[in-house]
């Protein structure tokens, strides 16, 4: 298959890169974290590397509830300002930096008899979280069992009294994720997947970047930075007890799992469903299929062996069972699972009460740790980092750093009713794409679909469907290949197409796609 043009460097030649250029900031870890401070620090004019051990967003940020949301829990507990803060940060994304990956999605809170919740405090609730969001996506308010059916087909009408009903948004992490990676590199930052941190280097006592092995064909290099900020996630104190032998944990994980299974007719809206006075469980439209989650309990284990059990699959059936119809909760319907893990404060206390904030250490060779955040704040835990970054205690980034536009969108910025009725009126009418392919393309990737558009003009065989079951298309594959640094059939088939989530990364599958990145 062929290639695609303006690629961006190779492997070789990013590894050339890394060990020649001085970095200002070497960001170790590429989840929400650190491609969000990648992005800023590279928009304010540093010189900045990002390395993952793995692929960008490969663990714990790909494995979100795929939310931009204000939280409406956090009003359980008081917490106007966050919530108003979240509103703030999920309508800059809707509105002027992801409008083509971040898309509105109604929610739907069923108030049974018996229930942890009564509809004058639901009712009460939704109206404070919409006016909380500026009344930006409708009026919070409390709607007839028969109007929560008719958004939401296989919700149990057993018992029902009534329902709360807001708005919020929803995403594809992944591809937001790639798409933040490419606007840091578009802004001049220098990454690399797949290369995994083996020792720190450091100067005196002082650490001042890092020797690295290239997972692929095993080939160290190492990279200097005057700064170097550990956002490794689940791994965040493993970094630093490389620095300081002597360090103490500074974080807890808890896991979240979830479940995604077919769905057998289409949902106007997602359910918000109360499970106890303070846990809620969702029950998603997504990608074509039903997103259920999540779980909340402790984790002590590798990371990197973090996976959902069967007793995860049985809770979270039986949590969404408190409100969906047996008949749409069929095991047989399961097409995927997954697992993250929370990185929450180090303390007392059950992980579920847990403040989901951000914490930062700096150790004692100086390099800075971070860890904590979530997808709908990305931005704005990026620039606070980067701030906290700009004003350490001797200035290692010195004393300039330029100023952070407001907001600069992700790349692909424009309207997907836009993009796939071009897509789809462009060519011949005998020749035109399948309206389900371009309303995909135009939904994961924006403007930036005319670029697979392009290859499949050259290649028609780029266009024919990977698996018949799903809209994804062979020209994604060479795209991911070529421009979004997928090097392993994983990275394709889970984070740069939709093939697993939908059961459809088959053997034949999962063969084809390593032909073409070996291609």
């Amino acid at each position: 298959m062929t290639k695609s043009t303006a690629a961006p460097a190779t492997r070789a030649e990013t590894r050339a890169e890394l060990s020649r250029v001085p970095y200002d900031l070497l960001v170790i870890g590429g989840g929400i974290l650190g491609t969000s401070v990648t992005w800023m620090a590279a928009q304010a004019g540093l010189r900045v590397a990002m390395v993952d051990a793995g692929d960008f967003a490969g663990a714990t940020s790909s494995a979100s509830s795929k939310l931009v949301h204000g939280g409406l829990r956090y009003l359980q507990t008081g917490n106007v300002k966050l919530v108003a803060e979240n509103h703030r940060e999920r309508r800059a994304l809707a509105g002027d930096i992801a409008p083509h990956l971040v898309k509105p999605l109604t929610f739907v809170v069923p108030i049974y008899r018996g229930g942890p919740h009564g509809a004058a405090k639901l009712g009460a609730g939704v109206f404070l979280y919409s006016a909380l969001s500026v009344f930006g996506d409708g009026v919070g308010k409390v709607i007839t069992p028969q109007q929560a059916q008719a958004r939401v087909p296989a919700l149990k009408t057993d018992g029902l009294r009534a329902a709360a009903v807001y708005g919020d948004h929803q995403m594809n992490d992944s591809r937001v994720a790639v798409m933040t990676v490419r606007a840091a590199v578009d802004a001049g930052a220098t990454v690399l997947n797949h290369a995994e941190v083996v020792g720190l280097r450091k100067t005196g006592a002082t650490v001042t970047g890092a020797e690295l092995r290239d997972r692929l064909d095993g080939g160290e290099f190492g990279v200097s930075a005057r700064l170097v900020l550990n956002a490794t996630g689940p791994w965040v104190d493993h970094l630093r007890r490389m620095e300081d032998p002597a360090a103490e944990p500074s974080i807890r994980l808890s896991k979240g799992a979830h479940v995604v299974l077919r769905r057998h007719e289409p949902w106007k809206a997602a359910l918000t469903i109360p499970i106890d006075k303070y846990r809620v469980s969702f029950a998603i439209p997504w990608e074509d299929h039903l997103l259920l989650g999540t779980t909340d309990e402790p984790y002590e284990g590798d990371p990197a062996d973090v996976r959902p059990t069967e007793a995860d699959v049985t809770q979270i059936l039986d949590e969404a069972g408190h409100a969906v119809l047996d008949s749409q909760l069929r095991r047989e319907d399961l097409t995927y699972s997954f697992a993250g893990l929370r990185v929450l404060p180090g303390g007392p206390g059950r992980v579920a009460a847990a403040k989901r904030e951000t914490v930062l250490t700096r150790g004692t060779g100086g390099m800075l740790s971070v860890a904590g955040g979530k997808w709908t704040t990305y931005r704005h835990i990026g620039r606070v980092v980067l701030d906290t970054l700009a004003h350490l205690p001797g200035r290692p980034l010195g004393d300039d750093l330029a100023d952070i536009l407001p907001a600069v969108p992700l790349p692909g910025l424009a309207s997907p009713d836009a993009v796939a009725m071009r897509l789809w009126t462009e060519r011949d009418p005998g020749a035109r794409m399948d309206p389900l392919v371009a309303r995909h393309l135009a939904s994961h990737y924006g403007s930036i679909a005319f670029d697979l558009a392009r290859l499949i003009r050259d290649d028609p065989a780029l266009g024919e469907r990977i698996h018949p079951g799903g809209p994804d298309i062979w020209a994604q594959v060479v795209y991911a290949r070529d421009r979004e640094w997928a090097v392993t059939v994983d990275d394709v088939v889970r984070r740069r197409t939709t093939l697993t989530v939908r059961g459809l990364d088959t053997p034949d599958v999962r063969e084809r796609v390593a032909g073409v990145l070996t291609g």
